[in-house]
């Protein structure tokens, strides 16, 4: 059975679909692609039914990433449900999951950053409008946690296969 995997921001317009995306093309190239249920949703439903932002699109396509078909949704209980492993963006997110899921799960979300700590940092910062470097700088954190996430479940199917 997949493990499904749902990354969650603010308007699931960039951040969350870029790290669908990254992820996506990682566990693919890695083989792993049918280990994962990949999805993005967002905590506000402002942007719901839109594609991911242009600058959002742009960058992952300078990238390699294709995140063109991604059309926003809002987190709700119901799709929440049907994930494993919450990643939250930045901290508010975090604070939205966890109040979300039953008591039993509430350790179970997590922030992306998390998989990436030589960077330091808990947060991916929102680069929604502000100018194209912050774009940038969001993929290159959101391109090594994904990295490290992946590395993270490699080691973990390893270690249950050799038993």
């Amino acid at each position: 059975m997949a493990i499904g995997v749902l990354f969650v921001c603010t308007g699931n317009i960039c951040r969350s679909p870029t790290a669908a995306g990254v992820f996506r093309a990682m566990a693919r190239k890695a083989g792993m692609e049918h280990e994962f249920n990949i999805d993005s949703a967002g905590t506000f439903d402002g942007h719901a039914g839109n594609p991911a932002s242009m600058l959002a699109i742009e960058t992952a396509k300078l990238r390699g990433y294709d995140i063109t078909d991604h059309r926003a949704k809002l987190l709700t209980i119901d799709l929440l449900k049907r994930f494993d492993l919450p990643v939250a963006m930045d901290r508010t997110h975090l604070a939205a999951l966890r109040w979300m899921v039953p008591r039993d799960r509430q350790d179970i979300p997590t922030l992306l950053m998390r998989f990436a700590p030589q960077l330091g940092l808990d947060e991916v910062p929102d680069p929604y409008g502000g100018p194209a470097a912050g774009y940038d700088k969001a993929m290159d954190l959101i391109e090594a946690a994904c990295k490290g996430l992946i590395e993270g479940f490699q080691s973990e199917f390893k270690a249950a296969r050799s038993g």
